[in-house]
């Protein structure tokens, strides 16, 4: 009997995993894409200059033909939502040293999630309204 997860959220996904760069450096080029559309998103890692911006592309691309295959909906209507970074599993490897020592060498991976990738409306980014910025006072300012 198949049923929904509860633990996982609605929507579509797409994961690229044990990409031999660390998690660090691909968070940086993932907050650059987090809350654009679709076009910008691409564009965005078109012309970046980080060697990760090509796997990241990748994985939004597949994200992309998941929601246009089994959800019917268009790229252009499509936001990304939520994407991350986590840690994968390191290599350890050693390097020679001096006197006939050794020192460890840590080649660090990271699963690349692309999770509820792509929604139809830029409203509904991780849970925040896009439209409008709160002050302290709890009134909205405006439009972003």
């Amino acid at each position: 009997m198949v049923g929904t997860k509860t633990n996982e959220r609605p929507g579509t996904r797409a994961v690229a995993r044990h990409i031999r760069v660390s998690a660090s450096k691909a968070r940086e080029v993932l907050d650059l894409i987090r809350g654009k559309s679709y076009g910008s998103a691409a564009e965005i890692l078109e012309f970046s200059e980080r060697a990760v911006s090509t796997v990241v592309a990748k994985c939004l691309d597949s994200a992309v033909a998941n929601a246009e295959h089994n959800d019917g909906i268009a790229a252009e209507e499509l936001y990304v939502t939520a994407c991350y970074a986590d840690v994968g599993p390191t290599l350890k490897r050693w390097r020679p040293r001096a006197r006939g020592r050794a020192t460890r060498i840590l080649k660090r991976t990271c699963h690349i999630t692309s999770h509820r990738a792509l929604t139809r409306t830029r409203r509904s980014v991780d849970g925040q309204n896009l439209g409008h910025r709160r002050t302290r006072s709890g009134r909205a300012s405006g439009t972003v």
